[in-house]
């Protein structure tokens, strides 16, 4: 299995880096080049095989809106920026085809959309005209709030349908962890349910892409607010999506994650 050009024979790690100061983790944050630089050149070095660029937080529980100039200026900024330094895949994190288009003009390759190509209708257009992979994550209505896996399923099959008729062919799949916000059951107890199913998501036989990265359903479980503090939990997320398919964790933290996703895999290969 490949995405981007990358082999998942082993699951990789994609480092995330924002230029949003809006961000739900200030520690994610890089304002300045120099420290852009650096951080994303460190990242490869740890270890990462994507680096994921933010230019607008799409937390769901944030209040984030910039103007689409002021988007489009922070992505090409940064794609621009680590273009030269990393020879990974860079994804651009973004709900607008605009957004995309001129980062992947700037050099960005992969296309990282939380609406799943449904919330820009000329997203799937520009991902086909310039052949850039593509992330969609499972957004939409949440229907069956008493499964939801198959919730999750469903709403990544529309993605699907939708790259398919626009003949986007490289995709990964993420299930939304911290995005379907349901009344019931919570979002920390919705998340658990569809990280400890997740290799049901294998139905689809495209790579499994997964944030858990210091969100804040670990802050609900653990009891740990401020996001600089969910570290341990993150990782003992990752271990788990890990466990059951994930094939690419997007992370804040690649040194870790590295670590940790390489002792599950070992310690999978003597799993029945």
């Amino acid at each position: 299995m490949r995405f981007a050009g990358v082999e998942l024979d082993e699951p990789e790690v994609m480092g995330v880096i924002n230029v949003s100061p809006e961000s739900f983790y200030k520690g994610s944050i890089r304002n300045d080049e120099e420290k852009l630089i650096e951080t994303a050149v460190r990242m490869v070095e740890e270890g990462a095989s994507f680096i994921d660029i933010g230019a607008k937080s799409t937390a769901p529980y944030l209040e984030t809106q910039i103007s689409l100039e002021e988007e489009i200026r922070r992505a090409v900024w940064a794609v621009k920026a680590i273009r030269d330094h990393v020879d990974v895949p860079i994804s651009i994190d973004t709900t607008s085809a605009r957004v995309a288009e001129e980062a992947i003009n700037a050099g960005a390759d992969v296309i990282n959309d939380v609406t799943g190509l449904k919330g820009d209708p000329e997203m799937a257009k520009v991902a086909a005209e310039h052949g850039a992979p593509v992330v969609v994550c499972a957004s939409g209505e949440v229907g069956n709030l008493s499964d939801p896996v198959h919730t999750v399923i469903d709403l990544l099959q529309e993605s699907l349908v939708i790259a398919e008729k626009h003949g986007v062919e490289d995709i990964a799949i993420d299930p939304a962890i911290g995005f379907l916000r349901p009344d019931w059951p919570p979002w920390y107890e919705w998340d658990s349910n569809v990280l400890a199913n997740l290799n049901l998501l294998k139905v689809f036989g495209r790579p499994i892409l997964v944030g858990v990265s210091r969100k804040s359903f670990i802050g609900a479980i653990t009891g740990r607010k401020d996001p600089s503090e969910r570290l341990p939990g993150s990782l003992a997320a990752t271990a788990i999506a890990v466990w059951n398919g994930a094939n690419i964790i997007r992370t804040h933290d690649v040194r870790e994650t590295v670590d940790a996703v390489r002792m599950v895999s070992f310690i999978a290969r003597f799993s029945p």
